[in-house]
């Protein structure tokens, strides 16, 4: 991914910094130099010179070595922060002159009993099950859920809803957008609470949960290697969808270790139009026996192509899916798919929240659910 300079700083909680003292610190001042007869050892020790602007959690997340929650942390008084490292951050503070944002310090009583939800993005069968399996957990553990909805992602509009959540005093964030520019927003923002996000791609200085989109696209493509399959090709979801490359890279990856070639994917943007035009892309030239769709509505448009092409499924064209949405199994054929537990990764990243409300340091990211490959009738033996 590129970032700027700046968003990969903020990014990385822990960053370079001059201690008092060391080689590289500022000189002690104009008199330093006007009084060679004092030894070296009396001169006072001097103090880092803060960043140019306004300093931000992020700068003091630097400077102490921590991630910007631990700072957050500190700055509410919040346990579970060891005492050399609460040190280290209110060093920091102070070195910096650091002030918490207006929306930082509207957190200083922030035990409301509520998480926001942002969800950002088309609201597809697989977000809008994970947000109604969060909101069921989120509820059973005793809090209320302040929820934001937006079908485009837009920055400046992912920003505001953050803040407009800190400031009803939510105890955490949570994101599920599957676009990688999402996550990149929140991550740079200085909310003051912690932040967890629905990710199948790591991000540094965010907690995360995930389904594995890498092991369920090796399982579709497993599937059509034993029967037989040489040549699979893939129609992949939109370049900025983390899934989708987490998907690409299961296919070529499964390919590759069988001694087969990865043909480069056709794209499309998971609804079945797109599937529809990339089928009859790949219908042209009769190469492929096999294809691993992104998504079982990009699959229905496939199936519709092989139909209007009077390409037989899977007697000529053998298709996979992924997701195992309700319709899959009424397709014509039924579809051979991947199925994800949405419900489940919803109840995953309550999870998440309320580990890293508990003990951050402890907190762990649930990124391991496989998902589980559902055989129908759209996927078949190659004949020979």
């Amino acid at each position: 991914m590129t970032e700027t300079d700046a968003a990969s700083r903020r990014g990385s909680p822990a960053g370079a910094s001059v201690a008092p003292g060391e080689p590289g610190a500022s000189p002690g001042g104009p008199d330093a130099s006007a009084a060679p007869s004092v030894p070296a050892a009396a001169t006072p020790p001097t103090v880092p010179t803060p960043p140019t602007g306004v300093p931000t959690m992020f700068d003091v997340a630097e400077r102490a070595g921590v991630s910007h929650q631990t700072v957050s942390r500190v700055l509410n008084g919040l346990t579970g922060v060891a005492a050399a490292t609460k040190e280290r951050v209110e060093q920091a503070i102070a070195e910096l002159n650091y002030t918490p944002s207006p929306t930082a310090r509207a957190m200083a009583k922030r035990r409301s009993g509520s998480i926001g939800l942002i969800q950002a993005g088309r609201p597809d069968y697989g977000p809008s099950n994970a947000a109604l399996g969060f909101n069921e957990a989120a509820r059973e553990a005793g809090y209320v859920v302040s929820q934001v909805s937006m079908r485009a992602l837009d920055a400046d509009a992912l920003t505001q809803a953050v803040h407009r959540l800190v400031l009803q005093r939510v105890e955490a964030i949570v994101l599920i957008s599957g676009e990688r520019d999402g996550v990149e927003v929140i991550r740079g923002i200085d909310a003051g609470v912690p932040l967890v996000a629905v990710a199948s791609e790591e991000e540094p200085g965010l907690h995360r949960a995930a389904i594995d989109q890498y092991a369920g696209a090796r399982l579709a493509t497993e599937h059509l290697i034993g029967l037989g399959h040489r040549e699979i090709r893939h129609i992949t979801g939109p370049p900025d969808s983390m899934d989708a490359a987490e998907r690409r890279r299961g296919w070529a990856d499964a390919l590759r270790a069988h001694g087969l070639e990865a043909r480069h994917p056709l794209v499309g943007d998971w609804l079945a139009a797109s599937g529809d035009a990339a089928g009859r892309e790949l219908l042209a030239d009769r190469a492929a026996t096999a294809v691993f769709v992104g998504n079982d509505q990009m699959a229905l448009g496939l199936l519709h192509a092989c139909a209007e092409a009077g390409v037989r499924v899977p007697e000529e064209l053998s298709v996979v899916g992924f997701d195992d949405i309700p319709e899959a199994a009424y397709f014509t054929p039924p579809l051979t798919t991947v199925r994800q537990d949405f419900d489940a990764l919803g109840r995953d990243v309550m999870a998440t929240v309320l580990d890293v409300l508990r003990d951050e340091r402890s907190a762990v990211d649930r990124t391991s659910r496989v998902p589980e490959l559902v055989v129908r009738a759209s996927a078949a033996r190659l004949r020979d």
